[in-house]
Parts: structure tokens; C-alpha cells; sequence
């Protein structure tokens, strides 16, 4: 991890300051989104983008529990990109083109059609990675899940070998 992902990182505990299922779940997205955008290749600016999106993917969540009452997955879309730019303000050092890629990933973060781009890709399967166990899902929704979004490779593998799931 380098120094800018670090501060962003920090900020993001500090943004979720006592609310540590969260906490846990951004550490553990960033996690699995960086091993994968690894594993398959990503240069490096994309793999910093893809990052810094999976430390602040759910940055929408408090707004939308302000507004909607609720955190459901389109709220944060809908909320999410500018939560993201307080923060990424707060921190500093990220360029337009980063910060306007990383909104736009936070944006589309709950939608699981048209996914084109390997960023958005990886951002999805790291973050059913982390909620599939976090939200108890069924190994048949595990599977479903898997055979619908889930294309890179080993993403599918760490899956297959998290749940114990043959390969499709």
C-alpha cells in the first residue's frame, strides 16, 4: 500500500469513527480488490484507482441512513460520490481523472449489469468476497451470484476455495 492509500485509509476510519462492522468490511473489500486487481494484471494507476474506490466504496452509507432511513445499495450509489469527495478533499494529492474514476465506481458499486471495465469487475466480486460471509448467504445464492457477476479468474477461484464450491 503506498503513502496516499494510507491517508485514505486512516481517513475513511476516522469518516466511520466507532462503527467497526464497517470499518472491518472497507479493510477487507480493499483487501481482496487489491489481490485480485493484482492477480489479473491491472497497471498500476488502475490498481491505485480500484483501491482508493474499495476503501471508500461504502462512503454513502451514513447520508443515506440520514435521508432514506435505510442503506440500501442504489441510496449509496446515489450518495456516495459526494460523501467520497469530502474525504478525498480531505486527504489530498489525487488528481481529477483519479477522483472522478473513483466516483463513478462508487456510483455503479450495486449495479451488476453492463460491468465492462475490469475496476468496476474486481470492485464487485471483492466486495461479495467480504458479504457473502458477512451476510450469511446461502451456497446456492453463493453460486448464482458467482456464475452472474464473477469473471475474473481469481476472484472465481478464491471463491470456489472460500465456500468450498466446484468450479462452474
Amino acid at each position: 500500500m503506498n503513502n496516499r492509500l494510507a491517508l485514505l485509509m486512516t481517513a475513511m476510519i476516522k469518516y466511520d469513527s466507532g462503527d467497526v462492522p464497517r470499518i472491518q468490511h472497507f479493510v477487507k473489500v480493499h483487501n481482496f480488490a487489491a489481490t485480485i486487481g493484482i492477480m489479473e494484471c491491472l497497471d498500476e494507476e488502475t490498481l491505485f484507482v480500484l483501491e482508493a474506490a474499495a476503501i471508500l466504496h461504502d462512503v454513502g452509507i451514513h447520508a443515506a441512513e440520514a435521508k432514506y432511513g435505510n442503506c440500501h445499495g442504489k441510496h449509496q450509489e446515489e450518495l456516495g460520490p459526494a460523501e467520497a469527495c469530502k474525504v478525498l478533499e480531505a486527504v489530498g494529492g489525487f488528481t481529477e481523472a483519479e477522483k472522478e474514476r473513483i466516483y463513478w465506481l462508487i456510483a455503479h458499486h450495486h449495479t451488476y449489469s453492463n460491468v465492462t471495465s475490469p475496476d468496476h469487475r474486481i470492485l464487485l466480486e471483492a466486495d461479495f468476497l467480504v458479504n457473502s460471509f458477512e451476510d450469511n448467504l446461502s451456497k446456492d445464492t453463493i453460486i448464482a451470484f458467482r456464475n452472474h457477476v464473477f469473471r475474473s479468474p481469481s476472484a472465481i477461484q478464491m471463491l470456489n476455495e472460500m465456500w468450498n464450491l466446484s468450479a462452474k
